[in-house]
């Protein structure tokens, strides 16, 4: 390749599914050095483990912890969470005893007797002082800020199942809740909801890097809910596959721990959850923008809700036509947009063009959208019905039916603020096709308010100078 005028030789070398060492024994890492250049540091053991971790060679849950005793370990918690869970925990834990229970969940080496105690028994049934020794690097906190200031600053080093417990505890203790009311039914609105909390709180304590120092944190505020957790989303997950990626748990012992205790969903789509939670709500999805290669961040909005999209949801449950969470984010995101392509809605829904296209079609058959323009120049808005049911007709006349003269009155503005306008800019301003662009064009030169500039693709309008 040629490279600032110099050629050189690129060698690619594929990523090695396992670690490496030099000939002569030696382990390195290639990082950025102080001065920003490349360079090669040693590979620490515990790097080795996170690295493992992370690929999914190794359950960090499932590392034996030799010093550890039986004494460290206590199980009466899992037997009362899953006897409050109203049928979603594993009942059959219930009646074993500890040793049978800590065998079924894979956290001991035992045959007749205990031989060796695993880092998931600790995490999970682990007395505070054995944590402190054992796994020096979980620690969780819960905050409460208020503007600046931090009304509560606590640090635990519990078991996860304490934890859980604990932490859902405090969320029921702050969360507010309103009521609507339509006909004889009434709804409570909660200021956060409690299935997402107990998805994005339980995925932070389980997906999280057992192997980084750092604590999970849950801070609460009026307008947002934040959850941090050490460590980046495993790989193969990115932002923008969230919804659809296989479930890929860093520790999968910790994860069947807490669907066999009635904590989280056991389809393993807790993301999914969150994200229907949000939006059932009246409240934007989740935010995940702000997570790193070493820290996954969610943000769950708060806020004043939507209630007439809250409304809205639950009169279609009660017809037996309640929506999926692509129609919910469908819905959401026209709501605020006002329209929606088919390249927009495959990033949105995270899936192909050919199946976004078949889910607008389909919302279109069930009159929740009404298609505009034609081929490439295609989008869709909400329906008349949808806006009269949210209570906003005022709206679907602002998206779907432009006069003429509002379309021109519209192009002129753009002009006036931007000193010129193309065809595409007109039919993306005017949500209209590139013909009916080019036909509104011609009238604002036919009566001299424009006059064009440039020919074919290289074409575009502006005032007509006095």
């Amino acid at each position: 390749m040629t490279i600032e005028g110099r050629e050189v030789i690129v060698i690619t070398v594929d990523d090695s599914a396992r670690i490496v060492g030099t000939a002569d024994g030696r382990y390195v890492r290639r990082a950025l050095g102080g001065d920003g250049k490349p360079c090669c540091v040693p590979f620490h053991a515990h790097e080795m483990l996170a690295h493992e971790v992370d690929r999914g060679a190794v359950d960090f849950a499932g590392v034996a912890v030799r010093e550890a005793r039986w004494d460290d370990l206590e199980f009466e918690r899992l037997r009362r969470l899953i006897a409050e869970a109203g049928g979603r925990g594993d009942k059959s834990l219930v009646e074993l005893s500890d040793l049978e229970i800590a065998k079924a969940l894979g956290v001991v080496i035992a045959n007749h007797e205990v031989s060796a105690i695993l880092t998931g028994a600790l995490l999970l049934f682990g007395r505070e002082d054995a944590l402190r020794r054992f796994v020096p690097t979980h620690e969780a906190a819960f905050q409460v800020l208020r503007g600046t200031d931090v009304e509560v600053n606590d640090f635990f080093r519990w078991p996860l199942l304490r934890l859980a417990e604990e932490f859902i505890a405090r969320f029921r203790a702050r969360n507010s809740e309103e009521e609507i009311q339509f006909g004889l039914v009434r709804i409570g609105v909660p200021a956060y909801s409690e299935v997402g909390f107990r998805e994005a709180l339980s995925n932070a304590l389980i997906h999280r890097d057992y192997t980084r120092l750092g604590a999970v944190h849950v801070q609460w505020s009026a307008q947002r809910l934040e959850i941090n957790s050490p460590g980046g989303f495993p790989p193969g997950i990115r932002l923008d596959n969230l919804l659809v990626a296989p479930p890929r748990p860093r520790n999968p012992r910790l994860a069947d721990a807490f669907k066999r205790a009635g904590i989280v969903e056991r389809t393993g789509r807790g993301i999914n959850r969150i994200y229907e939670q949000q939006l059932r709500y009246g409240r934007p999805p989740p935010d995940y923008a702000r997570s790193t290669g070493s820290d996954v961040v969610a943000v769950l909005a708060g806020g004043p809700a939507d209630l007439a999209l809250v409304r809205y949801v639950a009169e279609r449950d009660r017809a037996q036509q309640g929506l999926s969470l692509s129609d919910l984010l469908v819905v959401s995101e026209l709501l605020r947009e006002r329209g929606v392509t088919t390249s927009e809605a495959a990033a949105l829904l995270q899936v192909g063009e050919r199946d976004a296209r078949a889910h607008l079609v389909s919302m279109v058959e069930r009159g929740l959208l009404e298609p505009r323009g034609a081929a490439q120049g295609r989008s869709y808005h909400l329906s008349a019905g949808v806006y009269r049911a949210l209570q906003e007709p005022a709206a679907y006349v602002r998206v779907h039916g432009f006069e003429p003269l509002q379309q021109e009155q519209m192009v002129l503005s753009y002009v006036d603020a931007h000193g010129r306008i193309t065809r595409s800019e007109a039919a993306d301003l005017c949500q209209i096709d590139s013909e009916a662009a080019r036909r509104l064009l011609r009238r604002l030169t036919a009566r001299k308010d424009l006059i064009m500039r440039g020919r074919q693709r290289g074409a575009y309008y502006e005032r007509q100078s006095s």
